[in-house]
């Protein structure tokens, strides 16, 4: 359904359209109002992902840039692991 992404201070323009593109994608699927939001640290490579969803559905994850974390693909299977499975 409904799926809202912030991005803020990762860098690259290409990359952060990359992502919500793919966020969108993944989480429009199912139904309720997804939120997600990313936010990198001025300090190091590490961006904050925190994930709204349905039925109180609340995650947070460190993406570490050092890791591959900051790749599209790698953000697209930790998403995909993170969402709760339904029967």
């Amino acid at each position: 359904m409904a799926v809202t992404v912030e991005m803020q201070n990762t860098g690259d323009p290409r990359l952060r359209t990359e992502i919500v593109t793919m966020l969108e994608h993944v989480l429009g699927e199912g139904p309720g109002e997804w939120r997600v939001s990313i936010i990198g640290s001025r300090e190091n490579d590490n961006w904050e992902m925190r994930i709204h969803g349905p039925r109180e559905f609340e995650r947070s994850y460190t993406l570490i840039g050092a890791n591959g974390d900051h790749e599209p693909d790698a953000v697209s299977r930790l998403v995909l692991r993170l969402l709760p499975v339904t029967a």
